[in-house]
């Protein structure tokens, strides 16, 4: 049986520098070695968890032939890839049996292009015992020598080393998009299994991926792996931070491409595991919530008092109105502004009230008290009553009593889901179940039982979302953006599931190109698509 070579992108890169020679890596004790050592890593390694952001991360391998599309699609499950990438055309194209096949794409990134080790000529002999240590270590081997001594070349090449691609979903516009992007890092995976790495930067505008431009405020940027290994953080080229661990944290100062490469020691040499794409920080835009564009035919009624309750929260119990001129039976939402359940009034979205009822729809919004000067359920208690208000008085401004929306951003999302699905608050001011049409919660949080404006409450599980999920609950349209803030997309994902599980109407919306905090600046733009989904869910 001799050698079979493999043409394969996965085998450019590997270790910066060799402390031995091919031949000794090829030492039984030294493959012995290396494999004892790849078992530990495999007992060690954390499980990865669901994602909290917007991707999957799909295990990619790079073929330059198949002798058949059998062959192909084996190796490939065999070595758990999800995509298989070619040069040219492919002999299978499409989906098939969980794998993604990907012809012409030759616009994958260059990484560092170290060709595999190049043996001496040997005789027979030697060749047999190579075929003998492949049966025995096959990734060890084809690790050092970039070839399979055995049929089943492809199944090792595979195994080796691959791009792992950042993609919402296994479909090829996705897949290519992400490649284009640059969303995806290079890993050997015969070292170690990656699942679980991620680098991502986080800034008071949401989080961002490998391959996005990052504005700067307060930005950090961590990494994490899934053994402890040697992180290294590159900016432009240059190393700027180093760990001995399975994370890095590092905070930005200045603008520039940003990296990272993970290595392992093993059998006493430093290997490169992961290498990935790089993160590009940028200056932040100019981001502020717009102002008003007053409209001749929008009614606008201010300081309505909705609550009489202490004089010192009076300020906070009060609601706007944005109201459609000569119009009757209009369907009406109520908006709940969010801020971190501490900060934000009605004040500052005027411009959205305007924005919806120019084209039809009452607007109303309401203040509420903050924390931490007012903890749960204090914001719960306003809201409730806010909408009890214009429940029972806006038939009487022309509005469809039968057709009142809850409509809530990032914490107001969460006030809105809350009111919908938990009856008390509104049972303390005679509002029928039903009375809550629909509710749009924008990149909303759904589970608050582990924020620490909640744990010191003994009902902090009670002020989540999805404790509360019922079969008679009003129909839900749920946002999460590109750059939402960590976890805010896995909420969206879980609560629309679990109201899906009890016959409740869920619309999930993805936003691309948009952060949390663009979300709510850009919603006034004509075509802004989280503005069309309320729109088509209201009208």
């Amino acid at each position: 049986m001799g050698i079979v070579a493999v043409p394969l992108l996965v085998l450019l890169f590997c270790s910066a520098s060799f402390a031995r020679t091919p031949l000794e890596r090829l030492e039984v004790r030294h493959l012995e070695a290396v494999h004892t050592q790849r078992i530990e890593w495999m007992k060690q390694r954390f499980t990865a968890a669901p994602p909290l952001g917007v991707y999957q991360d799909f295990r990619a391998v790079s073929a330059g032939h198949a002798e058949s599309s059998e062959q192909l699609l084996r190796a490939a499950k065999g070595a758990e890839a999800r995509v298989v990438l070619f040069p040219n055309s492919a002999p299978l194209t499409g989906l098939h049996d969980g794998v993604l096949f990907l012809g012409n794409d030759r616009g994958l990134p260059q990484f560092p292009d170290q060709a595999p080790a190049q043996l001496p000529s040997s005789t027979p002999k030697e060749r047999r015992g190579l075929e003998d240590k492949f049966k025995q270590y096959p990734d060890e081997v084809f690790a050092v020598t970039g070839e399979a001594f055995s049929e089943k070349a492809f199944d090792a090449a595979f195994r080796n080393a691959s791009y792992h691609i950042l993609a919402r979903e296994l479909t090829e516009a996705d897949v290519r998009a992400s490649l284009a992007a640059g969303h995806l890092y290079l890993a050997h995976d015969w070292l170690c299994d990656p699942a679980g790495f991620s680098l991502i930067a986080e800034s008071d505008l949401g989080v961002f991926d490998i391959g996005d431009e990052v504005p700067m405020l307060n930005t950090h940027i961590e990494a994490r792996v899934p053994v402890a290994a040697k992180l290294k953080l590159f900016r432009n080229g240059a190393v700027v931070a180093e760990a001995n661990d399975s994370k890095i944290l590092y905070t930005v100062q200045e603008q520039g491409d940003y990296r990272l490469e993970a290595w392992l020691t093993v059998d006493g040499e430093d290997r490169l595991w992961i290498y990935s794409n790089p993160l590009q920080l940028v200056p932040a835009p100019s981001l502020r919530l717009p102002s008003i564009q007053a409209s001749p035919n929008v009614e606008v009624r201010r300081d309505i008092v909705y609550f009489e309750g202490d004089p010192a929260n009076a300020a906070k119990h009060k609601l706007d109105l944005y109201l459609p001129k000569d119009q009757h039976d209009f369907p009406v939402m109520v908006f709940i502004h969010g801020g971190s359940w501490r900060s934000g009034d009605r004040a500052l979205y005027g411009a959205l009230g305007y924005r919806f009822a120019k084209l039809g729809i009452g607007v109303a919004i309401p203040s509420y008290r903050l924390m931490p000067g007012s903890p749960h359920p204090a914001q719960m208690e306003d809201v409730a009553a806010a909408f009890a208000w214009v429940q029972k008085n806006i038939g009487q401004l022309g509005g469809d009593t039968k057709r009142n929306y809850l409509v809530g951003h990032s914490a107001g999302g969460h006030l809105a889901a809350l009111l919908a699905l938990d009856q008390e608050y509104l049972k303390k001011h005679d509002i029928p179940e039903g009375a809550i049409r629909g509710v749009v919660a924008l990149s909303g949080v759904y589970n608050v039982s582990r924020l620490s404006y909640f744990v010191s409450d003994a009902g902090a599980r009670d002020a989540s979302p999805l404790a509360h999920v019922r079969g008679k609950a009003p129909p839900f349209l749920m946002t999460y953006c590109q750059w939402d803030y960590l976890g805010l997309p896995k909420q969206a994902r879980d609560f629309a599931a679990a109201l899906r599980r009890d016959f409740v109407g869920a619309q999930l919306v993805y936003i691309p190109g948009k952060s949390h905090i663009s979300e709510m600046v850009d919603i006034w733009q004509d075509d802004d698509p989280s503005a069309r989904a309320i729109l088509n869910f209201v009208k």
